[in-house]
């Protein structure tokens, strides 16, 4: 199930306010000021800091 595109467009991280990307395998939203990926389920974006998992310092960003 695909994030509506405006949704995607209003949404922002709840930590820094900055925006939000897509993942590639479209399963999480990425904060890149925070270093955070909040999960997406069942179509909806999860975006509560404590549900987000840190990105690790390898990841780079290929969103």
């Amino acid at each position: 199930m695909a994030i509506d595109p405006k949704l995607l467009e209003i949404l922002v991280c709840p930590l820094t306010k900055g925006p939000l990307v897509i993942s590639s395998d479209k399963t999480e939203l990425i904060s890149w000021s925070a270093r955070l990926a909040y999960p997406i389920r069942d179509g909806i974006p999860v975006m509560l800091v404590d549900e987000a998992r840190e990105l690790r310092v390898d990841e780079e960003r290929n969103t």
